[in-house]
C-alpha cells in the first residue's frame, strides 16, 4: 500500500488515501496501453462508407466498341475503373472495425494508465465533491484551489453525483465519466485525473 494525500474542495490536504501498490505503483506498460488505445478508437469508428464497384454502378452493358480494328484500345464496359463515372476499385463496404480486447490487456491497460498518472503527479483526489446544488462558479473555483485551472482534465464522480455532474459539464476542456465508464483512454487523454478517495479505493481493487 502506498499512502496519497487526500484533498477538500479547498485545495488542502484533509486524510490520506491507501493506495494499491499493484494498481498504482507498477512500472507502466506502454505497449499493452497503446494496443488497448488502438482497440479502443477502432471500436468507435462507424464503418458505414461505401461506394460501388463496376458491378454495381448502372450502365455499361454493352462493349464501347469492337475489339480490333479501331487504333483506340480495348475496352469491355464504359462502367470500368478508368472511365468517368465508372465502379471504384476496391470499393469500401460497410463494414466493423472493432478488434478484440483481452480482458487481462484491458487490466493492465489501466493498471498502467493510474501508475503513471501518480507518478507524474497528474492524479489528484478529493474526499468529497460537496456541491449541496448545481454551481459551474463553485466548481471552477475548486478547480482553482486544486490547481487544475485550465487544463485539459478527466473527472470521475460517483453515480449519485448529480450536482456534481451538472457544476463541471459546462467548463471547457473537462471530460466526466462514472467510475463503470472508466477505460484507459479516457485516463491518459487529459493532463490530468480528478476523482474521488473512494473511486481510486474502488480502482484498486477491482483492478488488481
Amino acid at each position: 500500500m502506498a499512502k496519497f494525500e487526500v484533498k477538500n474542495s479547498e485545495g488542502k490536504k484533509v486524510a490520506e488515501a491507501e493506495l494499491a501498490a499493484e494498481v498504482y505503483g507498477i512500472e507502466p506498460n506502454i505497449h499493452v496501453m497503446h494496443h488497448i488505445v488502438k482497440c479502443q478508437m477502432a471500436s468507435w469508428r462507424q464503418g458505414t462508407q461505401s461506394a460501388k464497384g463496376r458491378s454495381e454502378v448502372s450502365g455499361g452493358g454493352k462493349k464501347p466498341w469492337r475489339q480490333k480494328g479501331t487504333g483506340r484500345a480495348r475496352q469491355g464496359s464504359i462502367r470500368a475503373a478508368q472511365w468517368r463515372h465508372g465502379g471504384v476499385v476496391f470499393a469500401p463496404k460497410p463494414r466493423s472495425y472493432a478488434k478484440r480486447m483481452n480482458n487481462k490487456e484491458v487490466k493492465l491497460a489501466m493498471r498502467s494508465a493510474l501508475s503513471a498518472k501518480l507518478a507524474d503527479g497528474e492524479l489528484v483526489l478529493v474526499d468529497d465533491y460537496g456541491f449541496e446544488k448545481p454551481s459551474t462558479k463553485a466548481a471552477v473555483a475548486m478547480l482553482k484551489a486544486l490547481g487544475l485551472e485550465g487544463k485539459r482534465l478527466t473527472i470521475i464522480v460517483r453515480d449519485e453525483d448529480v450536482n456534481a455532474y451538472l457544476s463541471f459539464r459546462n467548463i471547457p476542456k473537462t471530460f466526466i465519466i462514472t467510475a463503470d465508464e472508466a477505460n484507459t483512454y479516457d485516463l491518459v487523454n487529459n493532463n490530468a485525473v480528478l476523482m474521488p478517495a473512494d473511486i481510486a479505493a474502488h480502482f484498486g481493487e477491482v483492478l488488481a
